[in-house]
Parts: structure tokens; sequence; C-alpha cells
């Protein structure tokens, strides 16, 4: 019997090359489960990961899907750099959205410049919100935050339901749960004519440089890290735990509440059951791929956002499941946790 042991010293290289390791460990495998389908390995990656970018379309899509998704994961680092595991950002990605969707059917009609501004403050008010409420749970009741966040995302998407169904139907609809379609005065502007590249990408670029300086230059993200790696030693210098508990779930949630605006006032342009593909659950993912770090979120992003367009791909040419999204996502969170593991441990054979 073997048992896992801490390392005195894991290494710092293979901590940031670990990504790599797991990435070329999931196309290794992905090619084993192809092969075991049915489909040949290498057409079936030349449709999954190089077919999506031979279009402009294809890489406006590509940011289109991968700006949530950075919004999220920037959000959620915050919080796991202070060990504060919000699983519940799809719920906040929703709240977001439900608030930002209010604002658009109040003002239906109204062609006003406020109108957007006003729904992407709404919209970042309604994931804060929803982050806040495990915050005060815990502080105030000890809850574990996982639970919570993760339990109020359904709550979340009951809500949603319920408004679509119900006083938010359109009444053109034919009876479908979803709001009316947002006027132009309730959208972001399309970049790029033929795609659905919006200026909300601004937005992503704006949380990417503010997650960047926040990290090098500010003082709380040093007290939050500290607090994480050495809770006694936060506690020791004064840190205040609860002050980091606050900051960490209501700055996630409105970085998710921000991502459910500009789904709702971009590709989807209403309120409907299917605003987000899952992209709170695989923002987890980007956000332990990219290291906790604004640029490698980046590029996490982009590779989780290729995924979501190659599992589409791959339904429409090679008549694959719409599970092979999920399980190419899967495949690759196994193989980085497992690289982790071994990273900080090690095997010892007892004696």
């Amino acid at each position: 019997m073997h048992l896992l042991e801490p390392r005195a010293q894991p290494s710092q290289l293979m901590r940031w090359t670990a990504p790599l390791w797991a990435i070329l460990a999931m196309l290794l495998t992905g090619s084993l489960l192809f092969w075991m389908l049915g489909k040949p390995p290498l057409e079936s990656f030349q449709v999954f990961f190089i077919e999506p970018l031979t279009s402009s379309y294809g890489w406006s899509e590509l940011l289109i899907k991968a700006s949530p998704l950075i919004l999220i994961a920037e959000g959620l680092a915050i919080g796991f750099k202070a060990r504060i595991y919000n699983i519940g950002a799809e719920g906040q990605l929703t709240m977001g959205a439900l608030f930002a969707g209010g604002v658009a059917v109040h003002f239906d009609g109204v062609d006003a410049a406020w109108v957007l501004p006003a729904m992407v403050a709404a919209g970042a008010l309604g994931g804060a919100l929803w982050g806040a409420l495990p915050a005060l749970l815990k502080t105030r009741f000890n809850a574990e935050e996982t639970l919570t966040t993760l339990m109020l995302g359904y709550v979340a998407s009951f809500i949603l339901a319920y408004m679509v169904n119900g006083p938010w139907r359109d009444p053109e609809g034919m009876n479908f749960p979803q709001s009316i379609m947002f006027g132009d005065s309730a959208l972001f502007r399309v970049l790029m004519e033929g795609t659905r590249l919006n200026t909300s990408i601004i937005i992503t670029l704006f949380a990417v440089l503010g997650f960047w300086l926040f990290n090098a230059r500010s003082f709380l993200a040093y007290r939050l890290e500290v607090g994480g790696q050495a809770p006694a030693a936060a506690r020791y210098a004064g840190f205040s735990a609860k002050q980091t508990v606050w900051f960490s779930l209501v700055m996630s949630g409105l970085m998710a509440g921000l991502a459910g605006v500009g789904e709702v006032a971009g590709p989807v342009g209403q309120l409907n059951l299917n605003i987000s593909p899952g992209y709170g659950f695989a923002a987890i993912i980007v956000a332990y791929l990219g290291r906790l770090h604004a640029v490698g979120i980046v590029f996490a992003s982009l590779l989780i956002a290729l995924i979501y367009l190659g599992g589409e791909a791959a339904q429409v040419s090679l008549q694959m499941p719409a599970a092979i999204t999920g399980i190419f996502q899967g495949m690759l969170l196994f193989f980085l946790l497992g690289a982790d593991a071994f990273i900080d441990n090690r095997l010892r054979r007892p004696a």
C-alpha cells in the first residue's frame, strides 16, 4: 500500500507547467475515446480543434464564449486564493442576467443611452447580492460556502424559470418560456458585421487589466493570499477573516453578474432558460488551469471556449453526443487535479 505525503519543496516549475501536461493527457485520452467510438482520431481532432478556427466567424465565436469565462474565472480566482470556494457562479450569472433583463423589460421602447449602463449596473448588483447571501451565511452561521453557493444556483434557476413563464413572458412568444427580445438601446453594439462579437468584450478587457493590477499592486490581494495559505499568520497580523469572506464572495458574484449581462444584452438578446451552457461551472476549470493568474486565465478561457466550439462541431460533423464537451472539460480538470496532487505530494511506501 502506498500513501501520499507532502513534499517539503513542491516544484514551482512543475506547478506552472502542470496545465500543459494536463492538456496533453486530455488529448491522448481523447484520441483513445474517439478510436473506441469508431472515429478516426486525427480527423476528429481536425473537426474538434482546427475547423472552428478556420473563419473569422469562428474566431469571433471563440471570443464570445471566452469572454464570460474570463469574467467569472477572474472573480473566482480572488476567492480561491483565499481558500474561499465559490462554486455557485452559475447562479450568480443567472441573477445578474435577471436583474439586467428586468431593466430591459421595464424600459422596453425607451430609446435612451442610459438603458444599457443601467443594465450593466443592475446585473453587477444582482450577482453581488447573490454572492453576499453565502457570505452572510458563512460569517453569521459558519455555513460552508461550497454548499450554499451551489444550492443558491438552483434557487436562481427556479426564479428565472418563474419570471420567463409568468410575469416577464413574451405575450407573442407562442408560450415559450422567454421574455421579449430586447430593443437596440438594451443591447451591446456589434463590432464585426455578420458576427455576434460585441462591445461587451471591452468590459472583459478592463476586468483582466483590473485583476492583474489588483494582484500586482494591491495590499488587499496580499492579505487574501496570506489568509488562504497561512490562516494563523493572517490572524496574528490582524487580517479580518470575515472581511476576506465578504470581499471574495461579493466580488466573484459581481463578476459573474457582469457575465450574465454580457449574455442577455449580447448574443442571447433576451431572457430564456438557456442563457448559459454552464459557464459558471466551466470557469472553475478555467481558474485552476490558468493558475489563478490574470493572463493565464485568458489563455485557459480560450481553450475551454474552443472545447465548446469543438463540441458543437463534433455533434454536426461526427454525430457525437452533446456530452462530448463536458467529457473533455471533465478530463482536463481530472488530469489537472491529479498533476497538482503529485506536485504537492509524493508516494511513500509504508515500512
